[in-house]
């Protein structure tokens, strides 16, 4: 690894039948959390609202967002699913996954653009590619996942 090589940190997850990461420094924790309350007239990827520690956190489904068909998981995996919160532009959002794989460190001359196809997900919500224990593992950009109008809809919820 040259000098210029910067390393990365990222929290690692199923969803459907692709692994994800979102960098490390994005995500607030992991919760394993049962009642999730509905909201009425909500967007359709909104599966509804939980209480964390006094504070309503909006979760969001990916599955619905991107109809990406939810992975079948054993009862050990069912163990590892929950809610990936992270910071949206001030904004703390629960991202419902279906299993947690870990925390892995890469490089970034490993990234690779995304190709312009991509199961599920747009190109538009992607970071990044890179290739890891033979599988690929798209990097998810938090940033760009919901526009203005989405953000000010999810904040109503929070209030």
């Amino acid at each position: 690894m040259s000098d210029t090589d910067t390393s990365l940190q990222l929290v690692t997850f199923r969803l459907g039948d692709e692994q994800y990461g979102i960098d490390i420094m994005e995500v607030e924790g992991i919760v394993r959390i049962e009642d999730v309350r509905a909201v009425p007239n909500a967007p359709s990827y909104v599966e509804g609202i939980f209480n964390l520690r006094g504070e309503i956190i909006p979760v969001i489904n990916l599955h619905r967002r991107f109809q990406i068909r939810r992975a079948e998981l054993s009862e050990e995996d069912r163990l590892l699913s929950g809610f990936v919160i992270v910071n949206v532009e001030g904004r703390r959002l629960a991202i419902r996954i279906d299993r947690v794989s870990g925390v892995v460190t890469i490089t970034t001359d490993q990234v690779q653009p995304p190709p312009q196809v991509i199961t599920g997900i747009g190109t538009e919500y992607v970071e990044g590619v890179v290739s890891h224990d033979d599988r690929y593992l798209i990097i998810l950009d938090t940033q760009r996942l919901f526009n203005a109008t989405e953000l000010q809809q999810l904040e109503r919820m929070q209030r």
